[in-house]
Formats: C-alpha cells, structure tokens, sequence
C-alpha cells in the first residue's frame, strides 16, 4: 500500500510518499514560504523524486491538526482534492498523536508519553498517552489519556502529574517549555511528522479505517482568532445599538 502523507500543521510542515512500512522520500516544506505557494507543486515534486506516478498513491493522509488554522485549511483541501480527482480514501491524523507515537518507540508498554505543539499566547496544544504492547503507528498503539487541549504548559503538567510519570514530551512546544520538564521526563525533539503520519494512516486503512475524502475534517482545538473577533465585532455593535436604544427613548426631564 502507498500513501501520500502531508503535514501543513506548522509553518514548514512536510510530506512524505510512504509505502507498507518504509517511508521512500520525505521532507520538510520551505517555512519561508506559505503553503498556498508550495502546493500541490511541492507534492509533485516528492512523486516525480520518487519516480511514482500520481495513479500509484492508494491512499491520502493529512495532519487534521491542532495548528496554524490556514496551514491546516490549505493541507486538507489539497489533499481532499486530489483525493477526490484520483478516486482514493483518505486518512486525517492528529499531529497530537503522531508526535506521540513517534515519542513513544523504544518504550515499553505502561510508559507515558505526551505531545506539546506551540499555541503561542504562552499555551501548548497537548495530549497525553499510555504505550501499549501494540507495534509502532497501529491504531492499538496508543490508549489516550488526556484528549487534545489547549492550555498553559505549567497547568498541563499539574494536570498530568496525576495520571502517572512521564516517560517524554515531543514537540515544539516541548521545546520551547523544556525549563518545566525534568527527569526522568524525556524531551524529544520536534521530527518532521509526514513519514509518521503516513505510516499510521496505512495502518489505519488496513484496519478499514480509511474515510470518504468529504467526511474529513480538521482538529482545531482553539477557536480561530477571526473568528473570535468577528463575534467580539458583532457583540459590540449590538450593545452600542442597545445603548443607542436606550438613549433614544429615555424620556425628557425638562418641563
């Protein structure tokens, strides 16, 4: 099974052509660049690097997120699309989860293991995870502990300090908030994620887990900052319209 993999969670992100258990070719995007300059070309590009035909990919998989909320629109419609034009199942991952996996090999089953991506606002998108006795990248692999959240990193820790030790941390929010973590809690650094992504996504597809390219969706977490302005706009023109109201029919005290 081959599977084109895309990771547009971060400004860089990366991609991937990945096939059974080998990732063939892998890279990470241009961060100087936005996605929507790079896209689809730079996943031609990766095809053409790996003499595979775009026919070859049986299967699209993208990071769902948590993100950069026009990274993640972009990644998802592209895929959505040549998954739609090519007549192919997709496989929307968590960027979460991957980085968790990827956190978790070599560790035996009962270790902890969570992901930490940069919220900025001094916050960290985490999730928290038990290891199992399942292979690496299979659905079975990870039991989650704590779900997708977004929060400040110190309160994420307090939370986690009661669901057991904490065997790593990946991500770059873990690196950014490394001072919080100490042993025996192991940092690992931020990896390009495409080449996991893709290897979960074909294990997920062997289990039947594959979706109609309409039925996926991102993983967001936090609201989009547009869209809480846009509510924040709405809110304060119908209190000044309110008050304005309220001006209008008050009644004289003169005479």
């Amino acid at each position: 099974m081959r599977v084109l993999a895309l990771d547009t969670t971060t400004r860089g992100g990366s991609l991937a052509l990945v096939e059974d258990d080998r990732v063939l070719v892998e890279r990470d995007g241009d961060a100087a660049r936005p996605h929507a300059e790079r896209l689809p070309a730079d996943l031609m590009s990766l095809l053409d690097a790996a003499a595979a035909p775009m026919s070859s990919v049986d299967v699209y998989a993208v990071a769902a997120g948590p993100g950069s909320f026009t990274g993640l629109r972009i990644g998802m419609a592209t895929m959505q699309g040549l998954a739609f034009v090519n007549r192919r199942p997709m496989v929307a991952v968590s960027a979460l989860e991957a980085l968790a996996q990827i956190a978790a090999l070599g560790l035996e089953a009962g270790a902890i293991v969570g992901a930490w991506m940069d919220a900025h606002r001094r916050d960290v998108f985490s999730a928290l995870y038990r290891v199992t006795d399942a292979a690496p990248y299979e659905p079975e692999r990870l039991d989650e502990l704590d779900p997708a959240t977004v929060l400040d990193p110190a309160a994420t820790l307090s939370r986690w300090k009661t669901l057991g030790t904490l065997a790593a941390v990946a991500g770059e929010g873990a690196v950014a908030y490394q001072q919080l973590l100490a042993p025996p809690t192991r940092l690992v650094h931020p990896p390009a994620l495409a080449g996991a992504i893709g290897r979960m996504a074909i294990a997920r597809a062997r289990h039947g887990l594959s979706q109609d390219p309409a039925s996926v969706h991102a993983l967001y977490v936090r609201r989009p900052d547009a869209e809480v302005e846009r509510e924040r706009k709405i809110r304060n023109q119908r209190d000044g319209a309110i008050e304005d109201s309220v001006i209008v029919q008050r009644p004289s005290s003169e005479g």
